[in-house]
């Protein structure tokens, strides 16, 4: 996107935001109280991904995938299981950024087609999203209300993230399984994977999922994580300050906090939609989660639909998470996928990425309204 414009999007944002706060002031302290605490959370994540790449921890795992044995497929699965793993790890924008070059590159030295890579790495974090309050910026403002710890969350989402992360993977490799079927020998591909260096990026990766998995309130802390694991790195050199800024960029977070923050506002004047989720069945609610991330983004909508404590936020966090599969405008991720995939040499195409996630996401979404249907451990 060019300068232009997000300077134009983001002074509508703070006109917005300015509007909101002085035409109800408690209102939107109340609705900055709820979702600052996101947005820090995942500000410190992208830092502590940006030191963690630093270390070669992407670079050395996309290094091993590329000499996997077998078959291209047994390849793809392993990268889409990579990429659930960062995200419930350090965040879906953070494996967007940092994970889907290194599946292009270790798709590009085995000579097969990068583009099932390319969508598959968005689609699977999107839905990978679901596994961890950290792994997505919309869990922690829905969850903004109760105090739930990271165990907690992971063990009662369990069976919908299990089953959205399945679904997902079986059918993004059925799409794509044509193109799975080449295997060119590419020279240098049996070469040895990078050497992955224990420095203060992975130091911080294992720091911060301790603390999203064991405390309620972990912004700060992986905030100041996050900082330190940047200093220090950039101390030893590892890290420059050109590849910290493309790796954190903080305008389209300013720009989506200041719209969450206008309709949080807007939301706690008028009950419309909570009332809306209240009388509709755990499908319903995750349809018009998903529609509503599609018109104005899953951030702004999450902010909506929970300035109300609601009585099971399961269904509702389905479709903010997964429905964001089915068009570039859902999340956050897609923006930054759209970025990284262009300056990868790719040319993502918006229409794709959503016939693509016309096949992905109704299909994941009910898995996963089933599955907690089927193995109910708690609402939250």
């Amino acid at each position: 996107m060019s300068r232009r414009r997000w300077l134009a999007l983001l002074v509508v944002a703070v006109v917005a935001g300015i509007v909101a706060t002085a035409a109800a002031p408690a209102r939107a302290a109340a609705a900055a109280a709820q979702i600052w605490a996101p947005f820090v959370l995942v500000m410190g994540l992208l830092l502590i991904g940006a030191a963690a790449d630093a270390d070669g921890l992407f670079v050395a795992a996309g290094g091993r995938l590329a000499r996997l044995p077998g078959r291209p497929v047994l390849l793809y699965v392993a990268a889409l299981g990579l990429v659930a793993a960062v995200t419930a790890v350090l965040n879906l924008d953070t494996a967007v950024v940092f994970v889907t070059p290194v599946l292009l590159a270790a798709a590009a030295s085995r000579g097969i087609d990068e583009a099932a890579f390319l969508y598959g790495s968005v689609a699977m974090c999107n839905s990978a999203s679901l596994i961890l309050p950290g792994a997505n910026l919309t869990n922690l403002m829905v969850l903004g209300h109760g105090h739930v710890s990271g165990a907690t969350y992971a063990l009662r989402m369990a069976p919908a993230s299990a089953a959205a992360v399945l679904v997902t993977g079986a059918v993004l490799t059925a799409l794509f399984h044509r193109s799975l079927r080449a295997d060119a020998a590419v020279a240098g591909a049996g070469a040895g994977a990078p050497r992955l260096l224990l420095g203060p990026g992975v130091v911080a990766t294992a720091g911060a999922t301790l603390l999203v998995l064991l405390t309620r309130e972990s912004a700060l802390p992986v905030l100041v994580l996050g900082v330190a694991a940047v200093l220090v790195s950039r101390r030893l050199g590892r890290l420059g300050q050109r590849r910290l800024r493309a790796a954190v960029n903080v305008r389209p977070l300013l720009l989506l906090f200041l719209v969450a923050l206008a309709l949080g506002t807007l939301a706690r004047s008028w009950s419309g939609p909570t009332h809306l989720l209240a009388g509709t069945a755990p499908w319903e609610s995750a349809a018009l989660a998903a529609v509503s991330a599609v018109l104005v983004n899953n951030l702004p909508a999450a902010a909506l639909f929970s300035a109300h404590a609601s009585a099971d936020v399961r269904a509702l966090l389905v479709g903010l998470d997964v429905g964001p599969n089915l068009a570039v405008t859902g999340a956050l991720s897609a923006l930054l996928w759209l970025r990284i995939a262009r300056t990868a040499g790719q040319r993502p195409s918006p229409r794709t990425y959503s016939l693509v996630g016309l096949a992905v996401a109704p299909l994941s979404m009910a898995a996963a309204i089933v599955a907690l249907r089927l193995f109910s451990l708690g609402r939250l």
